[in-house]
């Protein structure tokens, strides 16, 4: 299950009706995410979709609004759900910020393998979003910099929060660099080698 399927949880009162509808709902999604992140959202349309899930145009439109409302389904919820994680594993290690920062890493390096896609829709295609889901997302990202923030000034006295931020983001950076990875090293050795790199970049002297 992705992050955006995480954050989105259960609304359906255990019914399984709502259960194959949510679940439809998220495979579309998921199709589209696929194809924007391929080909750019400007290539895509709403009939390549719907032939890739297999649906047709009203069916496809009793899911979305549009395109629009696809990356907007596809973005929100990721970054609520990067900020919940990043709360939750910041207030896991209390007064331990090397513990704080193992597991923010953790979760990230986690996320980023699992969403490749989602990823490359952040980096090449938010700005496509109107101007209120797009500032909701700047602040989401920017909450959830400040709990790296926060551990990296705790790990290095002295550190400006200014300084702190470049290393969070350049972290970011190399976890976020999934989409570009070859296959030819297996997940679990990947996923060893990006935490290693990112917990070393983030513990040199500075």
């Amino acid at each position: 299950m992705t992050v955006e399927q995480q954050a989105r949880g259960t609304t359906d009162g255990g019914t399984g009706a709502a259960v194959r509808r949510r679940s439809r709902r998220d495979e579309i999604l998921e199709i589209a995410v696929g194809l924007f992140a391929a080909r750019g959202y400007h290539g895509v349309s709403m009939d390549d979709i719907g032939a890739a899930a297999g649906v047709t145009g009203p069916a496809l439109y009793h899911h979305f609004a549009g395109k629009e409302a696809m990356l907007v389904a596809a973005l929100i919820p990721v970054s609520e759900g990067l900020l919940a994680g990043g709360r939750e594993r910041s207030a896991g290690h209390p007064d331990d910020p090397r513990g704080v920062l193992e597991s923010l890493i953790d979760f990230h390096v986690d996320f980023a393998l699992a969403n490749p896609a989602v990823i490359a829709l952040h980096l090449h295609e938010l700005d496509r979003l109107p101007d209120e889901p797009r500032r909701r997302i700047r602040r989401l990202q920017r909450l959830y910099v400040e709990e790296w923030v926060t551990v990296l000034t705790a790990l290095h006295p002295g550190l400006p929060d200014g300084e702190a931020r470049v290393l969070a983001h350049a972290a970011f950076g190399l976890m976020n660099s999934t989409p570009f990875l070859g296959g030819e090293v297996d997940r679990r050795r990947r996923a060893e080698l990006l935490r290693i790199a990112t917990l070393a970049a983030l513990l040199a002297p500075t």
